[in-house]
């Protein structure tokens, strides 16, 4: 799919859509829990239907379903297939793969598209450390596995990510039948951490940390109720590129967004009125105007999500800006490094990379141009919001990417009043 976006100015007020990371968190748990679970605003991207797959492969059952919520019934993991794929969702790999050797069935996780290519750090020496039997596995998905897992003490190192963390302490949590410790080094992304604190407290199961560095599962201290009702807020990780939108081009009124969120990208908020704009919040509204934008620095080493924005962001703000931790961009659905750096010298914006920090300098309008999006959602959505302040229309390739996490993106540019044409290749 090609998108046309024309410059112009923004101006409106939409949803921001459900948070894919927590409702993929909640089709975990919902998984695990020993009875019925009902979730309310649960998204349809590819990544939430690619989790609700997987929950469903793994023994998972859907009671009912409707535009408001989902009930799910579970027993426990019991995979009713030997083959269980995740799409293309790299966050329903590493959480579901820890959660599916509770099963002692042998099992292959599979993916499609970027994933196969991305790496899955620490899966061979961790899961083999909690007695699971790998095979056919070369650091990348497929992977074979055996259970069942034996719960002990562990040590893994997060510094490429926090997910397949949260995977294990899903697993551990549901597993273990007394008290266990889990050891972190280099944790990275600590805000889904809490995310997924916050969803295993919800289900009853307390774990608490040591400064990120110790994680302590107790089952003495848990509690069971046959029924969990859960809310997924709204998605900041979707939410920052219109919000940057209302910044950088108009003005733009987001609801559906818990200000006190968890969620790591909640910091767009933080760096928008660094830079300068015009903030109002009410409720779950967030309200952002344009108004002299001047450079930033930011450390994204916990919100990477953000980087592509960001990128936007800088390129329209007066001065320089900086963003750390590059060194975060390497294993998503592109190399971000190379697609953002793309992304800037397309659209004809100063930059360089120091170490590990992106830094831009702003310029007063941006180039109409041709995006390769290298079928990235967060790339794709980082240039249709550039074309709003360029001075000609920006064709934006695989821009069905925005699929992932976010399907209504490009209606919800055009309900607040962005020209965009959509073509199919």
């Amino acid at each position: 799919m090609l998108a046309i976006v024309y410059p112009g100015k923004i101006s409106g007020k939409v949803a921001a859509p459900p948070s894919k990371s927590m409702t993929q968190r909640a089709y975990a748990a919902a998984l695990l829990h020993n009875g019925t679970t009902i979730i309310h605003n649960a998204g349809n991207s590819d990544d939430e239907q690619a989790a609700l797959n997987m929950a469903l492969a793994l023994g998972a059952e859907i009671v009912e379903r409707n535009d408001d919520r989902i009930i799910i019934k579970s027993s426990g993991v019991c995979p009713a297939e030997d083959i269980v794929n995740c799409g293309e969702s790299g966050l329903a790999a590493r959480l579901f793969t820890p959660i599916a050797v509770l099963s002692d069935k042998q099992l292959t996780i599979t993916g499609a598209g970027s994933l196969t290519a991305r790496r899955m750090h620490g899966f061979e020496e961790t899961l083999t450390a909690l007695g699971i039997v790998i095979s056919n596995f070369s650091g990348n998905l497929p992977i074979t596995v055996k259970g069942p897992i034996h719960p002990r003490p562990i040590s893994i190192d997060a510094g490429a990510g926090s997910q397949f963390l949260s995977g294990l302490l899903f697993a551990l949590s549901y597993a273990a039948t007394e008290p266990i410790v889990i050891k972190v080094e280099s944790l990275s992304s600590r805000p889904y951490i809490d995310l997924t604190l916050d969803v295993l407290k919800q289900f009853g199961r307390v774990v608490t940390h040591s400064n990120y560095k110790e994680f302590y599962i107790d089952p003495a201290q848990f509690s069971h109720t046959e029924t969990v009702e859960i809310n997924i807020e709204g998605d900041w990780s979707g939410a920052a590129n219109l919000l940057v939108a209302g910044a950088i081009a108009g003005s733009i009124t987001v609801s559906n967004l818990n200000i006190h969120s968890r969620q790591a990208d909640r910091a767009i908020l933080d760096v928008l009125r660094d830079a300068g704009a015009l903030i109002s919040t009410d409720g779950n509204e967030v309200s952002i105007a344009t108004a002299k934008l001047t450079g930033f620095g930011f450390d994204a080493t916990h919100s990477p999500d953000l980087f592509p924005i960001l990128s936007v962001l800088a390129s329209c703000c007066m001065g320089d800006s900086t963003i750390t931790g590059v060194h975060r961009l390497f294993n998503k659905e592109s190399n971000r490094a190379e697609s953002i750096s793309e992304l800037l010298q397309s659209f004809n914006v100063p930059f360089s990379i120091e170490d590990d920090v992106l830094c831009i300098e702003g310029v007063q309008q941006l180039q109409g141009t041709i995006i390769d999006s290298y079928n990235d959602h967060r790339i794709a959505m980082a240039g249709a919001i550039g074309a709003l302040c360029a001075n000609g229309p920006v064709d934006i390739s695989e821009a069905g990417s925005v699929n992932k996490s976010y399907p209504h993106f490009f209606n919800h540019l055009s309900l607040c009043g962005v020209k965009v044409e959509i073509k199919d290749n």
